[in-house]
């Protein structure tokens, strides 16, 4: 595995250092298991100092994705101890494509919580939420008429963003903001083909807006099927 060197000496190079690791991992180009070169080798290759690396491995490693051990090296680790939620792990994950495995699993975890969210939102969201949310549904519904898959994209984003916010769970709104990046994923692969599953925004919108907090639940939960994303 080959990196590159950064030409900077700006604030922040462990930072950058850390979002060029993290990505080969995200991306698959190191995979769980992998040992990273020594430090004397990544200092080469990257172009910087012992301390800025180090600093890096640290911000990696805090994120479950590294581990070190005295005589073995910097190992990747397992999947299942990434702290797949953590905001800055989320933005390393910005403008990449995702495995069909992250998908599946984004969409399962989504049937869990996001329908309770709707459900939520129907009945707690205030005036000015449910107007937002009109303005969204509009959006999208002149997005539909001539598709630009990356203005639905984001049209999209804000929609489901918006029910969790609304939701007036504040355990459940930060969802709203944290899986911004994962939306747009999940919703890049799942709509490139032009699918878009408009009606089954339009029933949670009209189940929303008029209060019915079963009718969101069951409207939302008929969205997550898997059958209707490109999966």
């Amino acid at each position: 595995m080959q990196f590159t060197t950064i030409a900077t000496t700006q604030r922040g190079l462990d930072g950058l250092i850390a979002s060029d690791i993290a990505r080969k991992i995200l991306s698959g180009q190191l995979q769980p298991g992998d040992i990273l070169p020594s430090e004397v080798e990544l200092c080469e290759q990257f172009g910087v100092s012992r301390t800025a690396l180090r600093e890096a491995l640290k911000l990696v490693s805090s994120k479950g994705m590294l581990e070190s051990r005295p005589k073995v090296g910097t190992r990747v680790r397992p999947r299942n101890n990434w702290n797949i939620l953590d905001v800055q792990l989320l933005e390393w994950m910005n403008g990449m494509e995702g495995t069909l495995e992250m998908y599946h699993q984004f969409l399962e975890f989504r049937r869990v919580i996001e329908p309770h969210a709707t459900r939520l939102a129907a009945i707690n969201a205030t005036s000015e939420q449910r107007i937002e949310l009109s303005r969204v549904h509009e959006e999208m519904c002149a997005v539909a008429k001539d598709f630009d898959p990356d203005r639905w994209v984001d049209v999209d984003t804000r929609f489901h963003r918006s029910i969790f916010l609304a939701s007036g769970n504040c355990f459940y709104a930060p969802f709203g903001n944290v899986l911004t990046t994962v939306f747009k994923w999940f919703i890049s692969h799942s709509s490139k083909e032009g699918g878009m599953c408009l009606e089954d925004h339009h029933r949670i919108y009209r189940a929303i807006m008029i209060g019915d907090g079963d009718a969101a639940y069951e409207a939302s939960l008929a969205l997550m099927t898997a059958s209707k994303h490109r999966l």
